[in-house]
């Protein structure tokens, strides 16, 4: 009779569970909300918009001016997308491209030329009007009403820009705005309506308080905001305003308000720009991306579900039901919060899958434990989830601050990584310690209650870890040495240390118009192949106009001697004539203060990690010994790339975050059970023995979380186009690192930092 009670759950879990993946496979409604194809992709998986702008009256314009107007416009162009990228192409040229979208006259009206914003005085010096009111009416000889034409009703300047900062009647610009940000404020009805909040500097402030009390002397005058080469209010000044605040309201949306707040927050650019050309691009790793990566999703969830039914039977087949729910939930998700799903978001879903894995494994490792020491099944299901709860919390986030830390300092795809990873995160535990522990309730209930659908743990035998650690420390030495050394040697031989990719160091983008349309994998097949034989090219992305014949390549910087090569290849193979082909050089994607933001970032993300760690283990050595073996990994991946010759670009970042993500939650796991089986060791033999112990014991979770994250990345190798295969490998290479560091390094490093900093304090 009490088995019947659970038949209700159980088909309200399954039915769950088949909504859950309706709507991920077909979505809601008739935009198919919440579906696999509803979800935004980046530029790599299905091509955007690109905008290239001319600097206007300056064909040479500094580096400098250049570089701060790319790093400026990156940050605007992040409102439409993380993944968003902003490039130079030639001497006075700037690319940007937008990913997910398809109209790219939508997003020039949106993106505007980007603007500057001035504060302008009603009257100059002289009491000559700097603006004027006109209706867009006139009257007739007879006095009539009519239509002026070529009017538009509205403020209109009477003099330029220059020569309103010349005769000193622009009050304050954009530069002097210290902040700005969205606020909701009553209009003259009472109604809500979404407002620009500025705060000046102290400079700015000050200006302000000058025009103002002027403007308000003078019968109460206005003070223009303009914004972007239009007015967005003319406001009549009712007192003078000391505070160095101002709001700008303007009918505003809330979007709308949103991107003004933005770009003003931006600031100014030094460079005034106009549009050049504008259009649709495909996918840069071609269309077959995607499928492919979806075969090896499905690839890689049976290959999971096989492993963790195998070993962990009725709970594993739980855990295996439960990470349905979670691949449905992030597909959900990440349509719902129009999140940019790029190769860097991938690898941020994969950590998250490894880690909703992990806290199945090790709930599950736990409950065994329970049941080898004689518990009831129900019991030993209780305690598991108590006993594994706080490494589920303390290894969740550690990698939770990370990403934090990245979403807000990071740009581009590392902000793309870091969104991914956080709702990953959220999502894995949620389906670990809530969904996983519903089906296992639900299934008990059911009455399979027998130890035998279980599982009990074996007896673990202890390892000397400890007293072989000096051979672990010598591997880990000997690889970086290995590393270093080719690095060396590359560079004496002028290839450089690593092979960096288009991101960045840029290199050459050549547009070929072709007299007929080929397709992406008849693009990568035949004709990359050719470019790469005649031109000695190691990296080459090409890129469809969609719409057109065009096709544009981009390499490393060519030569004269290799461009010439390369057009006549394209003559003599393709008929293509030197009239049909442009080749302009192009800047790196990551600009030189994205990588500052990205190293500023993890350091702050390093030291919270530290400081939370030294919290929750009330010694600072345990986290220590964690950023040692996180540097331990990245310094393993780095050198692998740098034997390997693999391209060092976007991908080569989110692997380094990816491992970094992975080895610290798997460290901290192993460091919670040193932690629990610490009691009273003091001395350094007993020190010794307690981490041989919890190594020992934790060594086979360390194993299976590692197996099952490797299946996972080892189908994307398989199945994927080569691009995805240059990001599996790698990857894969830093799962076997970070499972390594976790069991050989971490845990011996602190044991040294334990025995050796007290030994050293006594003395």
């Amino acid at each position: 009779m009490k088995k019947l009670k659970w038949i209700p759950a159980l088909i309200l879990m399954l039915a769950l569970l088949v909504g859950i993946g309706y709507s991920a496979a077909y979505g809601l409604g008739a935009d198919k909300s919440g579906s696999l194809s509803s979800i935004d992709l980046g530029l790599d998986l299905a091509g955007g918009v690109s905008i290239t702008y001319e600097v206007v009256g300056d064909e040479n314009p500094s580096k400098e001016d250049m570089n701060d107007t790319i790093f400026k416009l990156q940050q605007r162009v992040d409102q439409y997308s993380t993944e968003a990228q902003v490039y130079q192409e030639g001497s006075n040229r700037i690319n940007i491209e937008i990913p997910g979208a398809s109209d790219a006259n939508k997003i020039l009206s949106e993106l505007g030329q980007p603007g500057n914003l001035y504060f302008i005085s009603h009257l100059d010096k002289d009491g000559n009007e700097n603006y004027t009111y006109h209706s867009g009416f006139t009257t007739d000889e007879n006095g009539n009403m009519k239509l002026e034409e070529g009017v538009t009703p509205g403020y209109q300047l009477n003099k330029s820009i220059d020569e309103l900062l010349a005769d000193g009647s622009i009050v304050l610009s954009g530069d002097q705005v210290a902040s700005s940000q969205v606020v909701g404020q009553n209009d003259e009805y009472g109604k809500q309506e979404p407002v620009v909040s500025l705060e000046f500097t102290k400079e700015g402030g000050e200006a302000f308080a000058e025009a103002t009390k002027k403007a308000f002397n003078n019968n109460q005058d206005t003070i223009a905001i303009y914004y972007d080469g239009r007015f967005i209010s003319v406001p009549s000044v009712k007192a003078e305003i000391l505070d160095g605040k101002s709001v700008i309201s303007g009918g505003f949306t809330f979007e709308e308000a949103d991107r003004v707040a933005t770009n003003i927050r931006v600031g100014s650019l030094k460079l005034q720009l106009q549009e050049l050309r504008s259009n649709v691009v495909g996918a840069q790793l071609g269309s077959n991306a995607i499928r492919t990566s979806l075969i090896a999703a499905a690839v890689g969830f049976a290959l999971i579900a096989v492993f963790m039914i195998v070993f962990f039977r009725i709970l594993g087949l739980s855990a295996t039901l439960a990470l349905g729910f979670y691949c449905g939930l992030i597909v959900f998700l990440l349509s719902a919060f129009e999140m940019t799903l790029t190769l860097p978001g991938i690898a941020g879903i994969i950590l998250s899958i490894g880690m909703a894995v992990d806290a199945n494994v090790l709930v599950f490792a736990r409950i065994r434990e329970e049941i080898a020491v004689g518990k009831a099944v129900d019991d030993a299901r209780k305690n598991g989830y108590n006993k594994a709860l706080s490494s589920i919390l303390d290894g969740n986030i550690t990698t939770l601050i990370i990403a934090i830390v990245l979403r807000v300092g990071g740009t581009g795809s590392i902000k793309g990584f870091a969104e991914t990873l956080i709702l990953g995160i959220i999502l894995s535990m949620f389906t670990a310690l809530v969904v996983t522990r519903a089906i296992t309730s639900i299934f008990f209930g059911l009455g399979i209650q027998n130890p035998v659908f279980y599982g009990k743990a074996k007896t673990v035998s202890t390892k000397p870890f400890v007293q072989k650690r000096k051979i672990f420390y010598a591997i880990s030495c000997a690889v970086v040495a290995v590393g270093v050394v080719f690095m060396i040697v590359n560079a004496s031989q002028g290839k450089g240390a690593f092979n960096y990719s288009l991101d960045f160091v840029g290199g050459t983008s050549t547009t070929v118009t072709f007299d007929k349309a080929y397709d992406f994998a008849t693009v990568e097949s035949d004709i990359v192949p050719q470019i790469k034989e005649v031109t000695g090219a190691k990296e080459v992305l090409p890129q469809a106009v969609e719409g057109t014949n065009q096709i544009v390549f981009k390499t490393g910087t060519l030569t004269v001697d290799q461009r010439e090569a390369f057009d006549k290849m394209m003559e003599e193979k393709y008929g293509v004539s030197n009239d049909n082909i442009a080749a302009e050089t192009i800047s790196s994607t990551i600009s030189g203060e994205m990588r500052v933001d990205a190293v500023k970032s993890l350091v702050i993300a390093l030291i919270l990690m530290l400081i939370y760690i030294w919290i929750r283990f009330k010694d600072i050595k345990f986290g220590a010994a964690a950023i040692i073996a996180l540097a331990h990994d990245a310094l393993v991946v780095v050198v692998a790339y740098a034997i390997s010759r693999y391209a060092v670009g976007t991908t080569f970042i989110a692997v380094v975050l990816t491992i970094i993500g992975y080895s610290i939650n798997d460290t901290i796991v192993t460091f919670d059970r040193i932690r629990e089986n610490q009691h009273n060791a003091t001395n350094k033999k007993e020190l010794g023995e307690l981490v041989n112990k919890s190594v020992s014991q934790t060594i086979t979770r360390s194993l299976f979380t590692s197996l099952t994250t490797f299946f996972t990345v080892l189908a994307l190798y398989i199945f994927g186009v080569a691009d995805i295969k240059a990001f599996a490998l790698p990857l894969m290479v830093g799962v076997i690192c970070g499972t390594y560091s976790s069991i050989c390094i971490a845990s011996p490093v602190w044991y040294d930092l334990k025995t050796k900093v007290k030994k050293a304090a006594k003395k």
